[in-house]
Formats: structure tokens, sequence, C-alpha cells
């Protein structure tokens, strides 16, 4: 294993959060992976060398000067919430209201995306494919709020792009079949393919959750292998992180 310290890039969300709220999201430099994981990956479930992954966890809390230990979720692209009350072993968002808890998502092209309430008392963290995203995981994660919508804010994280994430026919025509407004999130890409635009699909969902208040988007994983894993582009690669908590 590499132990050679190189210094860990991130991105800062650029939203009105209070003060009391602290967000970011890795990208993949940084960490001491090798090979197809090389950089910061964050991801136990690649098959990476597991005392990199543990090092590379570990200079994160480090770097990030984070309360404790991020809540590592077990993703299934579903739309169960983790919450203070009821842990679960698997699911695709958690949420918290408890000052030195992070929540955290992985991934390598679909969709991250950090929730917190304007009083900065409460976030979440929601891990958005496809799948998740047309099943509901982001309203799921709304929901798990006790803050009417338009006291909630959301910030889209580094995802695969529109001009990168090709879907079959059946894709859209299941977007389209809760929402005709869908359609223009797809653009043809030869016979029965599309381009998807997540970042259109998801800021869609979250306005007609009653959420007013959306940042983010625009950076693409797939077309920036320098900064960031993308599975569509390499099959076997790292995870980054994105990652919200209140501080104390």
């Amino acid at each position: 294993m590499n132990t050679a310290k190189t210094k860990i890039e991130y991105i800062w969300p650029r939203w009105r959060a209070p003060a009391s709220v602290r967000a970011c999201s890795t990208t993949r430099i940084g960490g001491v992976s090798r090979g197809s994981w090389a950089g910061l990956n964050l991801g136990g479930h690649v098959d990476d060398d597991p005392q990199a992954v543990a090092e590379n966890r570990a200079r994160l809390v480090e770097e990030l000067r984070l309360p404790g230990e991020p809540q590592w979720l077990s993703q299934v692209h579903g739309t169960q919430v983790c919450l203070p009350d009821r842990p679960l072993a698997c699911a695709d968002a958690c949420f918290d209201d408890r000052p030195g808890q992070v929540c955290a998502v992985l991934t390598a092209d679909c969709l991250p995306v950090l929730f917190c309430n304007v009083a900065g008392t409460r976030v979440a963290a929601a891990h958005a494919g496809w799948r998740g995203l047309l099943a509901g995981v982001l309203e799921q994660t709304v929901a798990a709020f006790d803050d009417p919508p338009q006291h909630v804010m959301a910030w889209l994280g580094p995802a695969i792009g529109p001009q990168a994430f090709e879907v079959g026919d059946e894709v859209r025509v299941e977007f389209v079949a809760e929402s005709a407004a869908s359609a223009t999130h797809f653009r043809p890409h030869g016979d029965g393919h599309w381009l998807a635009d997540l970042y259109g699909l998801a800021r869609d969902r979250l306005v007609a959750a009653g959420i007013e208040q959306v940042s983010g988007g625009g950076l693409c994983t797939f077309g920036d292998p320098a900064r960031f894993f993308s599975y569509r582009r390499d099959g076997v690669t790292g995870r980054m992180a994105s990652l919200i908590w209140l501080t104390n």
C-alpha cells in the first residue's frame, strides 16, 4: 500500500446553508489506493485493498476534522432512509438532527444529493441513480424532515452528465409515464437509446416535492477521469463520498 500523503481535493457546495451545516463531496484526488481504484477510494465493496480503504477513510476524518466516522450505508438503489431512531443495514439515504453525526453517500456516476433545513437543525444525504430517483428516494428523504418542504434546501453533487448518460427506451418510458414533463430530459441517441439528464430529472422531482432552493449540478463524473471515479466509464473503479453534518 502506498502511504505517501497526497492532499485530498474536495468540492464545497455553493448554497445558502446555515453556519451550523458542513458539507462537501470528495474527488478521487488524494488517498492511497492503487490500480483501478487509484486515489481516494472510499468504497469498501468494490474489491479494493481493505487496508487502503481504511486509510483513505481515516485521512478523510482527519483532514475534515469530522466529529466522528461517517455513517457508511450499504446502498441498494432503493428508497429507504436511515433515521436516528431507525438504523438500517441497507439504505440509500440517511437523515439526522444530532450534531456530530455525519451523513454520507457513496457514488461513481449516480447522483448524490445533500439536504438541510433553513434553521440549520436537520441534514440528510441521498444516493440517486435512475432507479432510486424513479422509485422516489428524494421524496422519501424530504419526507424525513419535520419542516415544510419550502424550508428545506438541496445541493446536487457530481454525477454523470447528460452528454454521457445513455439509457434504453424502457427507462424513458417509465419516467414519462410518471410525468410527461420528464420527456424534456431525454435526447435521442440511436435506435431505442437516449441520453438522460439525471440532474434535470432530479431537479424536477425536488421542485415537485416542494423544494424551492436547489443548487449544484453541472459536473460530469464520466468526462473527467482525473478528478472522478466513473462506473460507466471504467467498470471496476472506486467511489467518492458526499457528506453533510451539523456542528455542535
